[in-house]
């Protein structure tokens, strides 16, 4: 069975440092695809430089938590402050969103919203994912499906890590989450597959977020099986609270040099696996982990 990697840029718009990152990592690293917030800050600078890397695959990172909302705050007093932002409650907001139909349809509004301005765009959609992968929730992923098959989604994001690499350094958190989420990732599983839509079969990325740097993906490569995998990294050429407040301990620099080592690229070519974004996968079932 083929390897096929994707090797994605999280947050592409929330800072110029961010952007500049991805650009570089696209032209002279090993960066196949990036995620785009379609309303931060730096968003019309990412679809900018986007627009002049036709080889990187870009995907709409949909916004629910700890970001800016597309919609203006009146249309959604249930999601977002008077400054338009949305808060960083997942927990707390995942229970109310079961309770609510009121703001269901408020969720259902802003997602809507977040696809409609990547139509706008004039970018190929090669993916989506959500931020802090809040779509392990089930009623947030049932809304991102559908509102998404409306927008021509082929390819939604499954934030499920083998448990090694947690393991490797330690992180026990990280396992019992894991171990937690399963059934909601079954589930997200059984409904892309019964819809057909493309997913990864593993990632990397949630539980070294923020330090995915060269022996990370060393370590990934080395080990790295058949079917697709997806690693997903958070690049800029500033760290830590430059970017956001709340990213303080990233190591967002230390990222960009990884997906610029040349000790990683000669490992993706040691590994024979082949490189793109969602959209260059081949869709025949032999590829993919049972």
């Amino acid at each position: 069975m083929q390897k096929f990697l994707i090797v994605t840029a999280d947050d592409f718009g929330l800072h110029e440092s961010v952007n500049q990152a991805v650009e570089t990592a696209a032209r002279q690293g090993i960066l196949t695809a990036a995620s785009l917030m379609v309303a931060a800050p730096a968003a019309e600078d990412a679809i900018r430089r986007a627009r002049d890397l036709p080889g990187l695959r870009v995907g709409l990172h949909v916004v629910l938590a700890d970001g800016r909302a597309t919609l203006a705050p009146d249309l959604i007093p249930g999601l977002a402050g008077r400054d338009g932002q949305l808060n960083g409650r997942m927990f707390l907001n995942g229970v109310r969103y079961f309770a609510s139909r009121r703001l269901r349809r408020q969720l259902a509004a802003e997602i809507r919203a977040q696809f409609a301005a990547f139509a706008c765009t004039g970018l190929t959609l090669d993916h989506v994912n959500v931020h802090k992968h809040f779509h392990l929730h089930p009623t947030l992923f049932d809304l991102l499906l559908g509102i998404g098959r409306e927008y021509g989604v082929e390819a939604v994001r499954v934030p499920d890590e083998p448990l090694w690499f947690a393991a490797r350094s330690g992180k026990w958190p990280a396992l019992a989450n894991a171990a937690l989420l399963a059934p909601w990732l079954l589930r997200m599983r059984r409904r892309l597959r019964a819809e057909a839509v493309l997913h990864n079969d593993r990632i990397f990325g949630v539980a070294a977020s923020g330090a995915m740097v060269e022996a990370e993906l060393l370590a990934i490569l080395a080990r790295l099986p058949p079917g697709v995998t997806e690693i997903y990294l958070h690049p800029a050429t500033e760290s830590g609270s430059a970017i956001a407040r709340t990213m303080s301990g990233y190591r967002h620099a230390d990222e960009l040099g990884a997906l610029l080592s040349p000790r990683v690229r000669a490992a993706i070519g040691a590994a024979g696996a082949i490189c793109g974004g969602y959209a260059d996968v081949p869709r025949n079932r032999e590829l993919h982990a049972a």
